[in-house]
């Protein structure tokens, strides 16, 4: 396979193609490699590839002409492949593209620098944007490196042993088992005994089980797209994780919301959302549902189906019923309900508000400054360090108030299409799903 690096930086590239695997397989002719400088193709003295943005802005952007000319020698030179560049925007690279890339008789990776390329080469080529993580470098050298050798590994012939790029780390989705070697014991420390077994059936079982593991409690997110057949759900179901949802409070407050007319309003309790929120709460692990109502028939109410269900005959016909609605309680507001929480944990909450629809400006922006937007991966770290209560609204949503006095409030669902008009309990599933999926 042939990989053409387009970079200012050639040098850069000295020990990592010709050191270890990469430099044996070059020897061995499973790889081959040109570098070509964009310099080379300047007509100026100075070989300038840089000039000022367009628009105005900080740094320089790599010229135009410089670039295509070096492109344009490439595919007059055996052809340039896919051409890849990689870029903080790009498709992540991960072990499936690799393998994707593999198949490839040759490939040409752009390197930017400066504040980056000018985006008309992408219209003159086609171009393939990669990312080798949400991060910033100083340019494309050290992304070109990591994706060099995560193809060139995949190679025929690459690794000597043709098993071993396939019992690694995310080749199957997972990461990988611990591996051991000689002596078998050092300073008390005993390599597992199902390992000096012999038995090859037992020792793959127990590394996928390990692999397992270890990604259930680094990489929880890796398992929503591996394959998992019943015996890797029953082996993970008995392992210790950390459960997010046990610091998760949801309350469904009925005041104060907004009426159709926007106008503040106290709303009646539905049966309907008391049950399917209090089972949908239980499925997800949160540790406790708040129905929220300042109106004493309301509060009467929602006991009088509490106390049928928990400890009267309903539970005593449908103990999952009952198990689900022993987590809701009644509270006459959100501050009664912080404070409740307080008690149990000994923490203040975090409040998390939701939304169908986020403020526009002159619309209450200025208002709901205090409340910073959240995305499901920052109400994971909160719950992390400590409890969150997450509210939601009925009728048409929560009062502006309410919204202000939030930590934060959670992106609304489908928030780039026109209908968004989710009945509360469903809004309550989404969330809670996009919190805690299957492995919190």
């Amino acid at each position: 396979m042939h990989f053409t690096v387009i970079t200012l930086f050639p040098e850069f590239f000295d020990s990592p193609l010709t050191t270890a695997l990469m430099g044996k397989a070059r020897e061995q002719g499973i790889v081959s490699f040109s570098l070509v400088n964009p310099r080379d193709f300047a007509t100026d003295r100075h070989r300038t590839v840089d000039d000022r943005p367009y628009g105005g802005g900080p740094g320089m952007v790599m010229m135009l002409a410089p670039l295509e000319r070096a492109m344009e020698s490439v595919q007059s030179s055996g052809g340039t492949g896919r051409v890849l560049m990689l870029s903080p925007r790009g498709r992540p690279l991960n072990q499936a593209l690799a393998r994707e890339l593999a198949g490839e008789e040759r490939l040409t990776l752009l390197c930017g620098r400066y504040e980056g390329i000018d985006a008309r080469l992408a219209e003159l080529h086609p171009i393939e944007e990669v990312s080798i993580g949400d991060y910033v470098l100083s340019g494309g050298e050290a992304g070109a490196v990591c994706l060099l050798e995560a193809v060139a590994r995949l190679l025929p012939g690459f690794m000597g042993h043709e098993g071993s790029g396939e019992e690694e780390s995310f080749s199957a989705g997972l990461l990988e088992y611990p591996h051991y070697t000689r002596p078998e014991e050092y300073k008390g420390l005993r390599v597992p005994e199902i390992l000096l077994s012999g038995d090859h059936a037992r020792i793959a079982a127990w590394r996928r089980q390990q692999s397992l593991e270890t990604t259930l409690a680094v990489r929880p997110e890796l398992l929503a797209e591996t394959p998992l057949d019943g015996e890797d759900v029953a082996y993970l179901r008995g392992k210790p994780r950390q459960r997010l949802g046990r610091g998760l409070y949801v309350a469904l407050v009925h005041y104060p919301v907004l009426d159709k007319s926007g106008r503040i309003t106290a709303v009646s309790l539905t049966n309907l959302d008391v049950h399917d929120i209090s089972r949908v709460s239980r499925t997800y692990g949160a540790a406790g549902l708040y129905l929220v109502t300042p109106l004493r028939d309301q509060q009467e109410m929602a006991e009088s189906v509490l106390g049928h269900w928990v400890g009267g005959p309903g539970g005593r016909s449908n103990p999952d019923r009952q198990e689900a609605l022993r987590l809701a309680c009644v509270r006459e507001s959100l501050e009664a309900s912080v404070a409740d929480i307080e008690i149990r944990t000994g923490r203040k909450p975090r409040v998390v508000a939701t939304s169908a629809a986020l403020p526009r400006k002159g619309k209450g922006r200025q208002k709901l400054a205090r409340a910073q937007q959240l995305a499901a991966d920052d109400v994971r770290r909160w719950l992390a360090e400590g409890p969150v209560l997450l509210i939601f609204g009925t009728s048409h949503g929560l009062a502006p108030q309410v919204l202000s006095e939030a930590d934060g409030m959670l992106r609304p669902i489908r928030c780039l299409d026109e209908y968004n008009h989710l009945p509360v309990r469903s809004a309550v599933a989404i969330c809670l799903d996009r919190l805690l999926a299957d492995y919190w």
